[in-house]
């Protein structure tokens, strides 16, 4: 197992800066994700991990050692890419025996490893087809199985599964979780999808334009997200995002959302240990499962009408125009309104946040 850390890592591309004073640790035996969209810096960073990119500046560290000038060969880690870059004209035995061919390994010894590494991946029986009689979902496991055979320090995996269908997709984070924790390795993960990142992750780094923006568990990246970015992109449908004023009234203090789309009065509790910035730009912030629909209005209730209804199954989404602002909730299955029907809908009180100007998280 192996530990990884970046020091304020800095890489260009002619007048694009790929990654800026990024710095992160990679916790030996846990599966850390680098979660960001398109173009933030993921394969960057997975890049200079492993010695494929030289940083312009900072250092990559190996279990305390700092490796940023080793060529690849001498970092012991396996990366996999999204093409999977497979041998067409090997077998899947020989696909997952090339590394060691490579280093000269006896024939008994490689054909022990193989065998070990194809029953944990459940490819025992396809050892002697061909990639192009695979499924996308083996193929991947065969990829998986040739980075395994070396042993490495680290896996890195750049997109892996972004190519599978979403069947496949499903069943491959849950092989992929499995065997980290079964194999007991370091795996250093990039990807655009945040259902990938919460559902494997042990800890999740999301990026964006090539800095880490925020670095928690999954629980505290989807429940208390550092700005207005994490809020909106961890998450589907992602955090309602509404610009807010604070204001004073005879009862106190109030959020003035829209503005003037509905109020909710502020505990003065969270206005005092807060410090709210006055009267500046603010954003409310509610997740879509945290609005609860009343059936009649209540105390709390604020009138809306229901702009569209998205069928999924097991609930429905539901937006709703409230004051001509659209709010996204999050709803049973059995509650099918009609489009332009009178509804009422209240918040969680403990789930809605308030973000800075700066789209900073305040509570």
């Amino acid at each position: 197992m192996a530990e990884v850390r970046l020091e304020r890592i800095s890489k260009r591309f002619g007048r694009v800066q790929a990654v800026k004073e990024l710095s992160i640790k990679v916790e030996s035996g846990k599966f850390t994700v680098l979660l960001g969209p398109t173009g933030a810096g993921k394969t960057t960073t997975l890049r200079i991990t492993a010695g494929l990119e030289r940083p312009d500046e900072g250092a990559v560290n190996l279990n305390g050692r700092r490796i940023t000038d080793l060529p690849p060969r001498e970092r012991d880690m396996a990366i996999v890419f999204q093409n999977l870059a497979l041998y067409p004209r090997y077998t899947v035995f020989d696909n997952i025996a090339s590394p060691l061919k490579v280093k000269g390994m006896n024939r008994d010894e490689i054909e022990r490893r193989v065998k070990r590494v194809a029953d944990i991946l459940h490819i025992s029986h396809l050892l002697d087809r061909k990639p192009a009689q695979l499924s996308g979902g083996e193929k991947q496991r065969v990829a998986l199985g040739r980075a395994m055979i070396r042993e490495p320090n680290l896996f890195l995996l750049d997109e892996p599964i972004s190519a599978l269908d979403a069947k496949l997709r499903e069943e491959m984070r849950t092989e992929l979780k499995r065997l980290q924790s079964d194999f007991g390795a370091t795996f250093f993960y990039a990807t655009p999808d945040q259902a990938e990142a919460m559902s494997m992750a042990d800890t999740i780094a999301v990026i964006n334009e090539g800095r880490i923006i925020q670095i928690g568990t999954p629980e505290q990246i989807y429940n208390r997200p550092a700005n207005t970015f994490v809020a909106d992109f961890v998450g589907s449908p992602g955090m309602n995002l509404l610009p807010c004023e604070v204001k004073s009234g005879d009862s106190g203090a109030y959020l003035d959302v829209g503005p003037s789309a509905f109020i909710l009065p502020l505990p003065p509790e969270r206005a005092k240990s807060n410090g709210y910035p006055g009267n500046g730009e603010l954003t409310f912030g509610v997740r879509p499962e945290d609005i609860l629909i009343d059936a009649v209005p209540g105390e709390e209730s604020i009138r809306g009408r229901v702009y569209v209804v998205e069928t999924l199954g097991g609930y429905n989404i539901v937006e709703v125009d409230v004051g001509g602002k659209l709010i996204t909730v999050k709803a049973e299955s059995s509650f099918e309104p009609l489009i332009g029907q009178e509804i009422w809908i209240r918040f969680r009180s403990e789930k809605i946040h308030l973000f800075d100007g700066n789209g900073g998280i305040i509570f």
